[in-house]
């Protein structure tokens, strides 16, 4: 894990609660020793504080999501919905207010860390067109291209592929993404993830061709998809 804030105590706050789930840790005390310690180091997850010296967290936050898919959450004194879109506009997978609880921080991180591995009994992998989702690989493949997906954007996509024409309520996509361990996201959330999505397929939201918008009830996938086995290439 890196943990990334100028707070010496806050590092060893959070530095103590990972140990004590059985992770080990990486501080950094400004964005410029995040960037590095991030690029030359594999990390599960990062914590990370959006006030920080040299490059702030939404700017260490947009370009780690640029180079990866990484789980990001980010440590913010904010609590305006504002704030909140803007880091998950940037990749952030979720966000926690500080003063936090350091016990709700640690049930977010073990959820985020849940949802980066494939379920022991795989769902099937789906196909539309050329658009292929492997939720066995958690691989995302269109036009031969490996998309990188967060667990958040995959989640998404899978339930939008598995029941195709179904229009999806942003509160059912909610469910979709965070199962039982919904945070008590804002349904503007669901509208920053969808947007990042359809960036990454390469679906325009004026003219959609996997993901249409219904205008004040939700979602939907306009793909007819069929199952095939369960790998990224067949």
């Amino acid at each position: 894990m890196l943990v990334v804030d100028d707070d010496p105590k806050i590092r060893e706050l959070l530095r103590l609660y990972l140990a004590r789930d059985g992770y080990r840790t990486l501080e950094a005390a400004d964005g410029t020793t995040a960037l590095e310690l991030a690029r030359s180091q594999r990390c599960d997850l990062v914590l990370l504080d959006v006030m920080l010296p040299g490059p702030n967290g939404l700017e260490v936050c947009r370009q780690l999501r640029e180079e990866g898919d990484t789980p990001i959450m980010l440590l913010t004194a904010r609590s305006g919905d504002a704030d909140k879109v803007v880091g998950l506009d940037l990749g952030a997978d979720d966000y926690v207010v500080k003063p936090f609880s350091p016990r709700e921080l640690m049930a977010r991180v073990r959820a985020q860390l849940r949802r980066r591995r494939p379920p022991e009994n795989a769902d099937p992998s789906l196909r539309a067109a050329d658009l292929l989702i492997d939720p066995s690989a958690m691989r995302v493949v269109r036009g031969g291209r490996e998309i990188a997906l967060t667990a958040s954007e995959f989640r998404l996509l899978y339930a939008l592929m598995a029941r195709p024409g179904r229009v999806f309520s942003r509160d059912e996509l909610i469910g979709a993404m965070y199962g039982d361990d919904d945070p008590g996201v804002i349904d503007r959330t669901i509208d920053v993830h969808l947007g990042r999505l359809r960036h990454k397929l390469g679906d325009r939201a004026r003219d959609p061709r996997l993901i249409g918008t219904v205008r004040s009830v939700g979602y939907r996938f306009l793909h007819p998809v069929v199952r095939v086995d369960s790998e990224a290439g067949g």
